[in-house]
């Protein structure tokens, strides 16, 4: 019997996106061909790099990067439109993985943005890859609005965070959505990458003895007041719950063969070193879920 063909479609979800790595391997790893993409945001880096065929340089590249490289790729600016101009981390990644034509790529690859102007979702299915991803990424008061000749796009999960229907038209024996926006009752929880068959951290069992003991005589009364969140904090929190909600509505919507969900608490928006985890994460979940498919 021969492979089985995929059209896969990657949410956005920030840092979470991350697992869509993940799930691109266990797909791979399970025999399974990827012969369509689509995404929005995260999502549409991930399938771009991916159907640019540099996933493996991308991976190897964001798999190093701890919090202060994360920070130095992030150019602040001071603006009403964005706290970060966006320019730094995507030429980044450009000069790894280079730029082409969408229509040129040797898979399928389609992504959305919104014009904010016009409030429409605009597809992406030709033109420059990686002008494509800047528009789809642009999150609203995080990233400045992306220009692409006089029209000002955002984050195509204003309005359709796991475009679904970006790729329901490709002749695929399966359609296969990656939502990393899905509800906290997915959360894995104390999950350690491995690496070469051993936890990244190991507590030894005397640590974890001598706490449970310490705590007997010291407990820890007092708690911490939370901290209120900034209106940048609100601004994103509230972002980030209506691209879930919408997410829910859409896989609703449409009929899909199978959904790879990781929690929306998994890991912040922007914590992009923990990649090599997060990365794990999403393969361990397509694993999983494949074996729920009808063989």
């Amino acid at each position: 019997m021969g492979k089985k063909t995929v059209s896969l479609v990657l949410s956005s979800g920030g840092a979470r996106g991350l697992a869509h790595i993940g799930v691109i391997e266990a797909l791979e790893e399970e025999g399974y061909t990827i012969n369509a993409i689509a995404g929005c945001s995260m999502g549409a880096l991930i399938g771009g790099i991916y159907a640019r065929g540099k996933l493996q340089a991308y991976k190897d590249w964001i798999c190093h990067l701890d919090r202060i490289d994360v920070f130095s790729l992030m150019d602040f600016t001071i603006s009403t439109r964005g706290f970060i101009k966006g320019n730094k981390v995507f030429q980044a990644v450009e000069a790894l993985v280079g730029d082409e034509l969408i229509e040129n790529l040797p898979i399928p690859f389609a992504c959305n943005a919104v014009n904010i102007l016009s409030g429409e979702e605009v597809t992406f299915s030709q033109g420059s890859l990686f002008q494509a991803i800047r528009a789809s990424a642009a999150i609203p008061t995080v990233f400045k609005p992306y220009m692409i000749g006089h029209e000002e796009f955002v984050d195509g999960a204003l309005l359709n965070p796991i475009p679904v229907d970006l790729a329901k038209d490709y002749e695929s024996d399966l359609l296969i959505a990656s939502d990393v926006n899905a509800p906290v009752a997915c959360l894995v929880r104390e999950h350690q990458a491995q690496k070469d068959g051993k936890p990244l951290i190991t507590v030894p069992q005397w640590v974890t003895e001598y706490r449970t003991k310490m705590s007997k005589f010291f407990p820890q009364e007092r708690k911490e007041k939370p901290k209120s969140p900034s209106f940048l904090d609100l601004m994103n929190l509230s972002f980030e719950m209506m691209q879930d909600r919408l997410s829910d509505y859409i896989l609703q919507a449409h009929t899909v063969d199978a959904v790879v969900q990781m929690s929306r608490r998994q890991c912040g928006t922007f914590e992009f070193y923990r990649a090599k985890e997060i990365i794990e994460v999403g393969k361990d979940l397509t694993h999983a879920t494949l074996k729920q498919l009808d063989p």
